[in-house]
Formats: C-alpha cells, structure tokens, sequence
C-alpha cells in the first residue's frame, strides 16, 4: 500500500521512536521487530506473485532486492519514517506476515496501514488478529485520530478485511497505480478513532477459518 506525499513538519514522525519498535502481543500472534533470521520468510512472502498481486510494487526477484527491503524495514524502523512490525505466531515465532504504518503525521494525528500476509496462511483471521492489535496501540498509545488505507477495488478479500474493522470507503482513484506494466485505481479508505470497532477484551483473536470466507489475497498497498 502505498499513498499521497506526507505534509508535516521537520521531524514529526521521528518522535514516534524514542525507544525500540514496541512488541504487541495478541491471542494468537504478536507484532515484533523483523531481524535478519526472518530473511527467509519475508522473501518468500514478497516475491510470491500472488500476494504481491496488488501491491505498488512488483515481486522481489532477487536477494539484492530482498536485502534492499530488509535495510529500509530497519532504517523506517529507526527513523519512525515507517513503522513495519512483523506478524509472528505466537506458537513458533515464524514471521507470516508483516503490518505497516506510514506517512505519519503527528501534527495532524494521521497515518497509513498496509499489510501482507503469505498464502498458507490465508483464511484464518491472522490478519484480522494484527491489525486489530495495531489499531489499538495506533489510536490508544500513538492518540492517532486517523487511518487510512489504499486498496485496489479487485482485492475483496482486503475490502472484507477493512471494512469488518470499521473502515469506511472515501474515494476512488483512477489509474493510481502503475505495476509491471498495469494501471491500477484505487479505494481509499478512512477510519476514525471514534468510528473504531475496539475489541471486546484485551486479546484480539477472531476466530477460525470458517468465519473469514474467500481471503484469496490479503495484501494492502505498502
């Protein structure tokens, strides 16, 4: 996912990241620091061609380009630029997927969210489970008023997703995008602190494959 050139002052987004990229802990997942043991997991989740489907970015498609990634995950990281957490099996601590927020905007308590997940995993509510997790570290600890979301309009499984967690669609962007050859549009979507559908305890676990029908791509812009 990827959106519109950040408006905020000098350093608005660094005073995110005083202190380590804090770990959140949900039922079944925890959101923590990607490192270099994950190299493999996240290469294999970016250079799948099929979660990479709607994404602003073509797959990686080599290790420079996984390499690449992995310096600009740590740097964001550092700078509060881009906060990427990965999201890890509580079980075993395997990365399967990644949650992101970026173009921060402190001064106007404002940022973007994307995520993938791999293919394995889709269909079991992981994703669900994270972003619940990061909306409320978003809106209750970083006092965010806003999130937003770019989702290309044939990604239904990411509409699902958005929208169960209170999204609101905004907009429509014609040919937003342009990705190994293909012009994209756009949804954007928007969410509200006040309109958030918060978790009815602590843990954010959502439920079984059942309940989370036809997720044949869960991939958000970024």
């Amino acid at each position: 996912m990827n959106g519109p050139t950040e408006r905020h002052g000098p350093g608005a987004a660094v005073e995110i990241m005083s202190s380590q990229l804090p770990e959140i802990v949900a039922d079944r997942i925890r959101l923590r620091t990607i490192n270099e043991s994950d190299l493999d997991q996240i290469s294999a989740i970016f250079s799948d061609p099929k979660v990479m489907r709607y994404w602003s970015t073509p797959p990686l498609g080599s290790p420079d380009e996984v390499r690449a990634l992995m310096k600009e995950i740590e740097t964001g990281n550092e700078e509060g630029s881009m906060l990427k957490w990965g999201v890890a099996l509580k079980s075993t601590d395997a990365v399967i997927g990644t949650v992101t927020l970026f173009h921060l905007d402190l001064t106007q308590g404002r940022a973007e969210v994307g995520y993938a997940q791999a293919q394995a995993y889709w269909g079991h509510g992981y994703i669900h489970e994270a972003l619940q997790a990061l909306l409320r570290y978003a809106f209750e600890e970083m006092k965010l008023r806003r999130i937003e979301a770019d989702v290309d309009p044939r990604n239904t499984a990411s509409i699902k997703t958005l929208e169960r967690l209170g999204f609101l669609r905004e907009g429509f962007l014609r040919e937003r995008w342009h990705v190994s050859g293909e012009l994209q549009d756009a949804f954007f979507y928007g969410l509200l602190e006040r309109d958030w559908i918060r978790p009815p305890a602590q843990t954010t676990t959502c439920g079984n494959q059942e309940q989370f029908p036809n997720q044949n791509n869960l991939s958000v812009r970024r």
